[in-house]
């Protein structure tokens, strides 16, 4: 399921990769494993090969004497491109995941992206910027109702939501709701829009993010829709995985404010959004709609950084649920990274003229 990391030539990426799936490798394994691939590759050649990896922050090396072995390092977990097809192909209850929660998790999510995908994604911003500096206020206007519509419908597709997309075109610009549909999906695509509204108006508050403002956002996301307000004092199950949120409200509000002090630290805006996003989603702070939530939030500190916000108009819904449930299980970042990397091209590309 590993796939090769651009860093090693193949005989080092069969070595991670021998690693990876056997949780910890003694050295005289790994010598076994890649005499048996390869043929005839001395100790020494192999030493040099795990100290590069060591270097290069891979694997770490655990205990002493015979007992020391070899392991994947925490970041290189967080990073690691996972063949996504053959780890979702086995089934949910036969998976090793990490069942619980991993506080060691806020230690280990900064610089993200890489110096390439940032000047990607840098370059992509500036285009942004030109067009909203140069585009008439009437066009703007509509392009901001046309990203609102369009957020507010796939958001809401991905939980599961009915409406198509002009359907919700004509409840957010006309107030009329489509037969055949309930009173709560119509509420949460409205609620979608509420909440866009109140980032957009009040985004320079969003340049730090505190518990009360992502509560502030729950709020109007779940209004008149009979869901509890305020962190969740309950247990809640995930569809889909064996992982188990926190369930002690009082770790829950200490995950939430580590969440948003390590975020408050970080200065990139594009890291920021990303790792406020799989955190509020990881800790499930709410009874539901965490990740509505998150994505909101997630499109707040791109506009209080005068960022393009994301409509996640082309985003597979199914796919997205993966990448969530991949941080969930393997604390693993690389699928949603892509996916957000993905969803911004697209988004400077299709608004804004």
């Amino acid at each position: 399921m590993v796939q090769k990391n651009d860093q090693l030539n193949k005989r080092q990426d069969t070595i991670l990769s021998f690693i990876v799936e056997n949780t910890a490798a003694s050295s005289g394994s790994i010598v076994g494993h890649v005499q048996q691939v390869f043929g005839d590759v001395t100790r020494v050649t192999i030493a040099r090969d795990l100290s590069k990896m060591l270097d290069l922050g891979l694997i770490v090396r655990k205990g002493a004497g015979r007992s020391s072995h070899y392991e994947v390092s925490l970041r290189y977990s967080l990073v690691r491109k996972i063949d996504i097809e053959a780890y979702f192909a086995i089934d949910s209850d036969k998976r090793a995941i990490s069942e619980h929660f991993n506080f060691g998790v806020f230690d280990q999510l900064d610089s993200i992206f890489t110096d390439v995908e940032k000047t990607m994604l840098a370059g992509l911003n500036a285009r942004y910027q030109k067009k909203i500096q140069t585009i008439p206020d009437d066009m703007l206007k509509k392009e901001i109702e046309r990203l609102v519509i369009d957020f507010s419908w796939k958001s809401s597709k991905i939980e599961g939501n009915t409406y198509d997309l002009l359907e919700t075109e004509q409840l957010i610009k006309n107030q009329q709701q489509a037969a055949g549909h309930s009173q709560e999906e119509a509420t949460m695509i409205l609620n979608h829009k509420a909440a866009l509204e109140y980032i957009r108006e009040s985004k320079d508050i969003f340049r730090s993010v505190s518990s009360k403002k992502i509560e502030d956002i729950h709020t109007l996301l779940v209004q008149g829709m009979g869901i509890t307000k305020g962190l969740r004092k309950t247990i809640v199950r995930i569809t889909g995985t064996k992982y188990m949120p926190l369930d002690n409200e009082f770790q829950i509000r200490e995950a939430l404010e580590k969440t948003c002090s390590l975020v408050n630290e970080m200065e990139n805006p594009f890291e920021k959004s990303v790792i406020l996003m799989l955190l509020i989603a990881y800790i499930q702070p709410f009874t539901d709609g965490n990740k509505r939530t998150s994505r909101i939030i997630g499109n707040a500190i791109l506009q209080a950084f005068d960022c393009c916000p994301l409509s996640y108009r082309s985003m597979d819904e199914v796919e997205y649920k993966k990448a969530i449930l991949l941080f969930y299980e393997q604390n693993n970042i690389a699928y949603f990274k892509e996916l957000f990397l993905n969803q911004f091209e697209f988004a400077v590309d299709n608004y804004f003229g």
